[in-house]
C-alpha cells in the first residue's frame, strides 16, 4: 500500500517527548503486565500517523519470516537495509518502527525490511536469531543490517553467526541503543536509572528472564558485547547519554575500534533510550536519521 502523507510540519519540545517516552514505558513497558498486553499497548502507542508522503509499505515473506517492507519512490536501484525492532526480544513489531523506516528510506533511497522475528517467553533464544539468518539467507545483494535496543544486539549477533561461519558480511551495521549484554547490572549506576525516562531494570531484567536462562547470558550469541570484535564490517553505534544501555554502545565501540573495526559511534547529550526512533518530531533524532542515511549511502557506495 502507499501512503501518501507527509511529515509534521514542526517538532516537539524535547521536554514534552521526554515526559511522553516517561508515559510510554510506565503504560508499556511494565513487568507486572502480561506481555500480550505490553505488545497491545506498544503497539497503539508508537503507531506512526505521519510518513514522508509516497510511503510503501507491502508485506512479504522471506526465508519463512513475516516482514514488511518500507520505500519511498527513487530512481535507480535501492540498497537495503534489514532492521531488527527492539523490545526486549519481548514485545515490538515492524509497527513500532515503520516511522523510522520510512524517513530514512526517505533520506537514504533504500528500502527497508522489518522482519517480525519470534518473541520471547513464547519463543526463546535462539528463534529470533535463526528468524534473522533466514530473512539475510533469502536476500540478494549487498545488505546493511540495523537494529535498535534489542533488535541491535540481535543484528550485531547476526553479523558475529555470519563471520563465525565464514558467511558473506552484510556491507554495514548500524545500532541504535544497542542492548548487548544481558547480565550486566543495570542498577550499579543509580544516576542512569533516574535519568533514563523509558527502560527499568526490573523490566530489563524480566525481559532478559523470557529470552534467556541466566547461564546463557553470557554466550556472546545472547550478549554479543561478550565476543571478540575483530573482522566486522563497518559499524555505526548511536545512543543518548541518559539511558541505561549506554554503557553497552561504549563498550562495543571501544572493543570493536581496539580490534580494528571501522567504528562510527555518536552520543547525544541528555537524550533518552531510542530517541533516535522519532525523526520529524525531534531535532537529535532527525540528526541521527541524516547519520544513519549517510552510513547507508557510505558502505553501499558502489556495491551491485
Amino acid at each position: 500500500m502507499t501512503v501518501p502523507r507527509a511529515r509534521p510540519p514542526l517538532r516537539v519540545p524535547p521536554a514534552v517527548m521526554r515526559a511522553g517516552a516517561r508515559q510510554l514505558g510506565r503504560r508499556c513497558l511494565d513487568p507486572a503486565l502480561p506481555w500480550r498486553v505490553q505488545r497491545t499497548r506498544l503497539d497503539q502507542l508508537t503507531r506512526p500517523f505521519l510518513l514522508p508522503r509516497g510511503t510503501m509499505v507491502t508485506e512479504q515473506a522471506l526465508g519463512g519470516v513475516p516482514a514488511e517492507v518500507v520505500s519511498v519512490r527513487a530512481p535507480g536501484p535501492q540498497p537495503t537495509v534489514v532492521h531488527f525492532h527492539g523490545g526486549g526480544y519481548c514485545v515490538g513489531s515492524a509497527r513500532t518502527i515503520r516511522g523510522w523506516a520510512a524517513h530514512l528510506s526517505a533520506r537514504a533511497g533504500c528500502r527497508v525490511v522489518l522482519p517480525e522475528y519470534r518473541l520471547a517467553p513464547e519463543h526463546p533464544h535462539p528463534a529470533g536469531l535463526r528468524d534473522a539468518l533466514a530473512v539475510i539467507a533469502a536476500l540478494e545483494g549487498p545488505v546493511v543490517l540495523s537494529g535498535d535496543s534489542a533488535g541491535g544486539g540481535l543484528a550485531l549477533a547476526l553479523v558475529l553467526s555470519m563471520r563465525d561461519e565464514g558467511k558473506a558480511l552484510p556491507a554495514g551495521c548500524i545500532l541504535l541503543s544497542p542492548w548487548l549484554d544481558l547480565g550486566r547490572d543495570r542498577r550499579a549506576d543509580p544516576g542512569l536509572v533516574r535519568r533514563d525516562v523509558l527502560l527499568t531494570p526490573d523490566w530489563l531484567d524480566a525481559c532478559a528472564r523470557a529470552y534467556a536462562a541466566p547461564a546463557a547470558w553470557a554466550d556472546p550469541s545472547v550478549s554479543p558485547l561478550l565476543a571478540a570484535h575483530s573482522g566486522l564490517p563497518p559499524l555505526l553505534i548511536q545512543a543518548g547519554t541518559s539511558e541505561l544501555l549506554a554503557p553497552d554502545a561504549e563498550l562495543l565501540a571501544a572493543s570493536a575500534s581496539a580490534a580494528g573495526t571501522d567504528v562510527t559511534y555518536t552520543r547525544w547529550p541528555r537524550m533518552w533510550h531510542d530517541f533516535a526512533l522519532q525523526p520529524g518530531l525531534l531535532a537529535a533524532a532527525d540528526s541521527a536519521l541524516a547519520q544513519a542515511a549517510w552510513f547507508v549511502g557510505k558502505v553501499t557506495a558502489g556495491l551491485a
